[in-house]
């Protein structure tokens, strides 16, 4: 467990304040006029999710949170409780609150692994992946003439989740999330090259099949 100084408590890092461990979601070090410099941060409360400022001064310090990280499989949402089980043993299955898990398991999909922070041996939080590609599975049609315009409609990705994305988005596209800002970010796969790869397929196995007749 190392202590931290008033500078280096910035985003990513995870410290005790009175006891509880948080998060340290923004900061940001300044010198007012002749005075000694500040660093302003922003914590996320990792056991209540509370977000509240705290200036730290220069001869202030902070207490790293020992955190360790364990490996779960998400199984499923129901109710408002999120379902787990553990890696090596599914039998040992227990849920979860959303506001413990956080909003990111929307773009999770059932039987992934991540991984859970722990704190006293007490699940507090998860880190999950930044970006996440995930098939969009109901999309209204685009109109031609406003793909070119810009603009954005609302699709339902595979997990269930909803986001906006650009007008020229089709069901079937692959598209990347960040789970973070919860936006999209990039199209990676289209559901034209889906069409065209089931079509190429089954041309190979009637292909075969005919050369078996033979």
């Amino acid at each position: 467990m190392g202590i931290l100084e008033y500078n280096e408590i910035v985003p990513r890092k995870y410290i005790i304040v009175d006891g509880d461990p948080y998060e340290v979601i923004a900061s940001h070090s300044f010198r007012k006029q002749q005075r000694k410099p500040v660093n302003q941060t922003k914590l996320r409360n990792m056991l209540s999710g509370k977000v509240t400022e705290r200036a730290f001064h220069q001869t202030e310090k902070a207490e790293e949170a020992e955190l360790e990280t364990k490996k779960l499989k998400y199984l499923y949402t129901n109710k408002g409780q999120i379902w787990f089980c553990e890696e090596s043993d599914p039998s040992k299955r227990f849920p979860l609150e959303e506001e413990t898990v956080g909003h990111q398991i929307k773009y999770i999909k059932p039987n992934s692994i991540i991984e859970s922070i722990n704190f006293n041996d007490k699940t507090i939080g998860f880190k999950f992946p930044i970006k996440i590609d995930l098939k969009v599975k109901e999309a209204m049609p685009s109109e031609k003439g406003n793909t070119v315009q810009g603009g954005s409609k609302e699709v339902t990705l595979e997990t269930g989740a909803t986001i906006h994305v650009p007008l020229f988005i089709n069901q079937g596209d692959i598209i990347r999330i960040n789970t973070e800002t919860e936006e999209y970010t990039e199209r990676v796969g289209n559901s034209y090259s889906t069409i065209a790869n089931h079509k190429a397929t089954l041309y190979q196995k009637n292909t075969t099949q005919k050369k078996n007749r033979l």
